[in-house]
């Protein structure tokens, strides 16, 4: 008689299968909780009306996520981009993002937002004249130089002449972009940075993204 078979398994491989295992039943895990998460944030919203809001996100210097997950986009006005190949075009997105961190977090993370004949961009955001307090964002970034008037587009003639004379202003003091006599190249895309006013936001839309300072110096 034979005595009993021996398994012929190697060790090395049985750790290897549990590895992957444990792997793949992560992966589910990871992808069923972003499915959860989207799943309970709020329908995108096909209409805004001029009113008071809450901003969830700052995506760069022109452009805001509210907390209803509307896009708003600054009318009349161009940042320079954080892809940007220039240094110095980098540098001027971080800077007209910070300003507009700034002013929203001043403000206790709410604008008001004001809207002209063209409610929607090609691609979808709200175009806005966005006001924090008695102030025009839109026409503070172009008196900082943390932007450039954009005339081409349908908007109000009295804005547009406003925002020429902030334009100009930049221009003559030598601020931001005129820094160096002329503006860097516009760039194609638009990444996102995050910001988020306040924990009870973030616990609400973002849950994956609570810890940590909300806001620059806490």
């Amino acid at each position: 008689m034979t005595g009993p078979r021996r398994s012929l398994r190697s060790p090395r491989l049985t750790r290897r299968r549990i590895r992957s295992l444990v792997i793949l039943l992560v992966l589910i895990a990871w992808v069923a909780y972003r499915w959860w998460q989207t799943a309970r944030l709020p329908d995108l919203p096909e209409t805004l009306a001029e009113g008071t809001y809450r901003v969830a996100r700052v995506i760069d210097g022109d452009t805001l996520l509210l907390a209803n997950r509307a896009k708003v986009r600054l009318i009349g006005v161009d940042c320079p981009e954080w892809n940007a190949e220039q240094q110095q075009q980098r540098r001027l997105a971080a800077e007209a993002t910070g300003y507009v961190r700034r002013s929203v977090r001043d403000n206790g993370g709410v604008v008001r937002l004001q809207f002209d004949r063209e409610r929607l961009d090609k691609y979808g955001r709200f175009l806005a004249y966005v006001w924090i307090g008695d102030r025009l964002l839109n026409e503070e970034l172009l008196r900082e130089g943390l932007a450039r008037a954009r005339l081409e587009y349908h908007y109000s003639q009295s804005m547009k002449r406003r925002f020429q004379r902030a334009e100009a202003e930049a221009q003559a003091a030598g601020r931001g972009m005129w820094a160096l006599g002329r503006p860097p190249r516009r760039a194609a895309c638009e990444p996102s940075v995050r910001l988020v006013e306040s924990p009870a936001t973030l616990s609400a839309f973002y849950p994956a993204h609570t810890a940590g300072p909300l806001w620059p110096g806490q």
